[in-house]
Formats: structure tokens, C-alpha cells, sequence
């Protein structure tokens, strides 16, 4: 019997490495979903608060321009006055990172609108009245149309 305890040797087996792979894998699957809504949590309020932005500057634009919005947000970085100096980026796109926006017909509404956390923008365009064409889903967005008994952000 004492030759027996002399021949064995510290270490793990492998059935005590697959339980701690195991467990590592458990508590990585458990944290990572929480992980993910903290970042689209924080991307949520960064695209409103950006949005709060251009709403302030796109009517700071109609002000100055007589009494018309830009045809795109980056005439915000040229106009005179100059309003801003870059349009910030939305941060649920990759690629082309600009914010939706869309004018109106007439020239008196507009949308300015985030992807939203699923990516895919589902506002598709604002009517002469100022209603929104589309759904609003997890789009974020600002607008001065939108009356009463239409969609809105």
C-alpha cells in the first residue's frame, strides 16, 4: 500500500479538466446575452442623445436657410453659419454609418432615425402632414411632424 501512494502524482485528470471547460462554458453562455444588452443599452441612449443633437441643428438650419431643411444631414457641416462640424454616426449601422433622415415633400417635416438595435430601419419616409410612413419598432427617432393619431418615435 505505501508503494501505491508513492506512485501516484499531483496533477488533474481529465475528467476534472472537462468539468472546469464545462463550467467556464456555462458561465460564459450566461454572462455574454447580459453583456450584449448593456452595449445596445448604451448605444440606445448615445443614438438619442446624437439625435437631440441633429433635431437642434436641423432647426437651427431651417432657421437660417429660409425656412427649408437640407436635402442631406452632411449640409449640416457646410452650412453658414456653420451648425456642426461632423454628423455623427449611428451607432447600430457598420458600413455607411450616417443616420436615417427624411424630408418632407413640402420641405416643413422631418426624421432623423437611428436602425435601432435590430439594424434594419423600418421608418421609410414622412408625409406632407408630418406622419411617418412605416413602423417604429426600435427605430430611434426625433421628428417635428407626427400629429396626433399618427406613429411616432
Amino acid at each position: 500500500m505505501a508503494q501505491q501512494a508513492g506512485k501516484r502524482r499531483g496533477g488533474f485528470t481529465l475528467i476534472e479538466m472537462m468539468i472546469v471547460i464545462v463550467v467556464i462554458a456555462i458561465l460564459i453562455g450566461v454572462l455574454l446575452p447580459q453583456f450584449r444588452g448593456t452595449q445596445d443599452e448604451a448605444s440606445i441612449q448615445r443614438a438619442r442623445s446624437e439625435l437631440r443633437t441633429l433635431a437642434t441643428a436641423l432647426e437651427s438650419y431651417y432657421i437660417h436657410n429660409s425656412n427649408a431643411f437640407p436635402s442631406a444631414l452632411s449640409s449640416l457641416n457646410t452650412a453658414t453659419p456653420r451648425i456642426i462640424t461632423t454628423t455623427p454616426d449611428d451607432p447600430f449601422r457598420s458600413g455607411s454609418n450616417d443616420y436615417g433622415y427624411y424630408v418632407s415633400g413640402n420641405s416643413s417635416y422631418y426624421v432623423v432615425f437611428s436602425y435601432g438595435p435590430n439594424r434594419a430601419a423600418e421608418i421609410t419616409a414622412i408625409g406632407n402632414t408630418g406622419a411617418l410612413t412605416g413602423t417604429v419598432t426600435d427605430d430611434i427617432c426625433v421628428t417635428n411632424g407626427t400629429p396626433a393619431g399618427t406613429s411616432t418615435c
